[in-house]
């Protein structure tokens, strides 16, 4: 399929879009010091009179991330399932406007219930656009550039986290007010949402190759998929076994994410050329994983035609690379640590485009909206939902160290599990236009 000029005008939008998506779930990250201290001020200790955070402070803050992700998991199958049923550009577009005037009651809030359900809100409008996008994004390009195509799509996870990072801590030194950084998220986020909904709608499976007219003159006929169609899912081990080690690798990153400032002051980890742990941090994570993302993308489509199972293949070394790595980081003492460290966020991030890809090629058009949601809702519950828990417990009878050999071992099982998948991407590709007849 040759790309065109709406082509290309889509693929910017929905870029874009995810770029603002992670924008504004980074801006909480970065100015949650601020909110917690005028939401839950020091009180004075009745023993000594001293001033002092409260002791729940820092876990009702933490529920404010708990609050969107379960909204965002949850919602994302409802979404999946109505993109077989209305316009998806106007899915994307509403959810959007919702997520952006959801950011503007963030800053508008003076009670915490209020910023509660804000964040709540902005799960919801981001369950309506994490399952819609890809697949919309799928229906544009065909199987042979959707690596290199969703890793742009997908490089807006690093790049646009670390934005995100920069506005928060910007705007908070500049304004002295955190309220602000939420404000001016709201205008380019409803400027992009009412601009979905001058967008053409592709159709539904126009990229596939079907070779057999009666069959993609069937398939067109049926525009929604039925309830036992969603078992075709469960019965595809490419399907099945990418979920699961894209799980194992959201476990991973969602616990590094959390848990590396505390890591760092705990190995007493100094200044990078000056600049705080946590920042350098932030800068390498944005720049390496932009670099992989985009890597990544491209080496699955490079080997391809070389290697049918070439999705599976690349990201499956790159996560059993990642293992080494980690152990290296946490055996060897800063500053030497950072080296082992860079290297596990590239290979973390490597992977990206191409198990994205995997999902898009060997579902069916009709579920592959339903298909990216399940994988959402999957990944979440069992990955970033609950590694820093379970990090934290385990640092809590050990230290963060043994918390982090416990990571290097779900990325090795993720590892595994990719590759394992190898063997069957050639077939469940082949056979994916077909599953539903």
């Amino acid at each position: 399929m040759k790309e065109t000029g709406p082509t290309r005008l889509a693929l910017t939008l929905l870029v874009l879009i995810n770029l603002f998506n992670y924008i504004d779930r980074q801006v909480l990250a970065a100015v949650e010091p601020s909110i917690r201290a005028e939401f839950f001020p020091p009180i004075a200790d009745p023993q000594n009179g001293k001033k002092q955070e409260p002791t729940e402070a820092k876990f009702w803050m933490g529920v404010l991330s708990f609050a969107f992700l379960i909204t965002y998991m949850a919602t994302a199958p409802l979404f999946g399932w109505l993109a077989n049923r209305m316009r998806r550009w106007a899915i994307i577009g509403i959810g959007v406007i919702v997520w952006s005037l959801a950011s503007g009651g963030s800053g508008l809030a003076t009670v915490y219930l209020v910023l509660l359900l804000t964040r709540c809100c902005v799960g919801f409008g981001e369950g309506a656009y994490g399952p819609v996008a890809p697949d919309m994004i799928s229906d544009l390009y065909p199987k042979e550039r959707r690596g290199r195509i969703l890793a742009w799509f997908y490089a807006a996870i690093p790049f646009g986290g670390a934005l995100g990072y920069a506005l928060g801590d910007g705007v908070l030194k500049a304004t002295g007010s955190w309220r602000v950084a939420f404000y001016l998220v709201v205008l380019p986020g409803l400027l992009l949402g009412l601009w979905c909904f001058l967008m053409p709608e592709p159709r539904r499976g126009q990229s596939e190759e079907m070779a057999d007219p009666l069959r993609r003159q069937g398939t067109e006929k049926r525009m929604r998929e039925r309830w036992s169609d969603y078992l075709v899912l469960l019965q595809t081990p490419s399907y099945v076994l990418n979920t699961l080690g894209m799980t194992a690798m959201t476990f991973a990153m969602g616990g590094l994410a959390f848990w590396a400032p505390g890591y760092f002051e705990e190995r007493g980890a100094a200044p990078l050329a000056g600049i705080h742990p946590t920042t350098a941090f932030g800068a390498m994570t944005a720049l390496t994983g932009l670099a992989a993302t985009l890597l990544g993308g491209w080496a699955g489509d490079w080997l391809r035609p070389r290697f049918p199972g070439s999705y599976f293949l690349v990201s499956g070394t790159a996560l059993v690379l990642s293992f080494p790595m980690l152990l290296l980081m946490i055996f060897l003492p800063f500053p030497h640590a950072w080296i082992p460290l860079v290297c596990f966020v590239f290979f973390l991030f490597f992977n990206t485009g191409p198990t994205n890809t995997i999902l898009a090629n060997v579902t069916h058009p009709l579920l592959r909206a339903p298909g990216f949601a399940l994988n959402i809702l999957v990944i979440h519950l069992f990955g970033d939902a609950i590694s820093p828990a379970v990090m934290g417990a385990i640092a809590g009878v050990s230290n963060l160290s043994w918390a982090f050999g416990f990571v290097s071992i779900m990325v090795l099982l993720g590892g595994i599990l990719w590759l394992w998948g190898t063997k069957y991407l050639e077939r469940d590709t082949l056979l994916a236009p077909t599953r539903l007849d």
